[in-house]
């Protein structure tokens, strides 16, 4: 079993962990909610070894288990009312940055973030490429 840090998972379990996952917090006070996405990998460059020219890409685990949100009005409730009072649950594990992008902006699309003040989300942001077949 995967240690997920705070996140609650409500989709298919997954054996290894993905590129990153699609997430809802829910604030249990008010029940205004913010969809996103969070990478769980990120591509680190190293200098090149010595005598050599190329880079070295290392991948790197993300601060996804500690991690909250992108968003200041999101953050700045649960400093003030704390972290007790927030669901934070996984909805969707991607397996690619474009999946990534794709997923979060249709969960947005489907909900009406921008449109619903139930809802933190004040941007969808977009730049989505073709997905990747495997």
């Amino acid at each position: 079993m995967i240690d997920t840090g705070h996140w609650e998972v409500t989709c298919e379990s997954v054996e290894e962990l993905p590129y990153g996952f699609i997430y809802i917090i829910t604030n249990k006070v008010t029940n205004k909610k913010y969809i996103g996405k969070k990478q769980i990998f990120k591509t680190v460059k190293r200098p090149p070894l010595k005598g050599r020219k190329n880079k070295r890409h290392v991948q790197m685990e993300t601060d996804w288990k500690e991690y909250t949100s992108s968003s200041n009005e999101v953050n700045e409730d649960i400093l003030n009312i704390g972290a007790d009072n927030f669901k934070f649950e996984i909805v969707r594990w991607c397996a690619s940055k474009s999946e990534l992008a794709y997923y979060e902006a249709k969960l947005q699309f489907e909900h009406d973030v921008l449109l619903n003040e139930n809802y933190y989300n004040g941007i969808i942001n977009l730049r989505i490429g073709k997905l990747k077949c495997n």
